[in-house]
Order: structure tokens, then C-alpha cells, then sequence
């Protein structure tokens, strides 16, 4: 359930990221859908170091999935780029996270 409760958390946390980009170019009325994305993710998040994921992993593992997915998917809604050094960051986050996971040990 933690982790079904932390995709829901990045989930939420992406498409109201990707809301604010639209909101911030002239759909005002959107800022609303953001708040909303946001919330859900922030209780989600919760949700799932309530059901005993370690706030390291769940965190890292919520940012870099984030960081990730937003990039990927700017790059396709919006054209921004996406070139190989902002990929290796990406990467390197990853990196980082799966050592965190796999430093906690549960």
C-alpha cells in the first residue's frame, strides 16, 4: 500500500506541475487544478509514511520520479528540451535514490 500510495503521491505531483506551466501561460482559472494536484500529493505522501515507508526513500524516491517524469514529459507537451546532460543529472538522481533504497534495508 506505501507504495501504491507514493505513485498516486507522483502522480499528482507531476500533472499539477505540468497544470502550473499551462496556468502560468494564461489560463488562470487552472491555479486552481494546480492547488488541487499538489494537495492530493502532499496526502498521499503521507499516506505512505503513514504506512511505514522511511521518509529518506519516500521522499527521494517521490522528488526523482518528479524530476524525471515532469522533464520527460515537457519535453514532449511543451518542447522543451531535454538534452544528454540534463539526462545524466537525471540519472545521477536516480542513482542516488536507489542507493538510498537500497541503504535502508527494509
Amino acid at each position: 500500500m506505501q507504495y501504491l500510495l507514493l505513485l498516486c503521491a507522483i502522480v499528482c505531483e507531476v500533472l499539477g506541475t505540468l497544470t502550473l506551466r499551462v496556468a502560468a501561460n494564461g489560463r488562470p482559472p487552472l491555479y486552481a487544478v494546480v492547488a488541487v494536484g499538489y494537495v492530493l500529493a502532499f496526502v498521499a505522501l503521507a499516506g505512505s509514511l503513514r504506512h511505514g515507508m522511511p521518509l529518506g526513500v519516500a521522499y527521494g524516491v517521490w522528488a526523482a520520479a518528479g524530476v524525471a517524469l515532469t522533464a520527460a514529459a515537457s519535453r514532449f507537451l511543451f518542447d522543451e528540451p531535454l538534452t544528454r546532460r540534463m539526462l545524466t543529472g537525471i540519472a545521477f538522481v536516480m542513482v542516488g535514490v536507489l542507493l538510498m533504497e537500497i541503504g535502508a534495508g527494509h
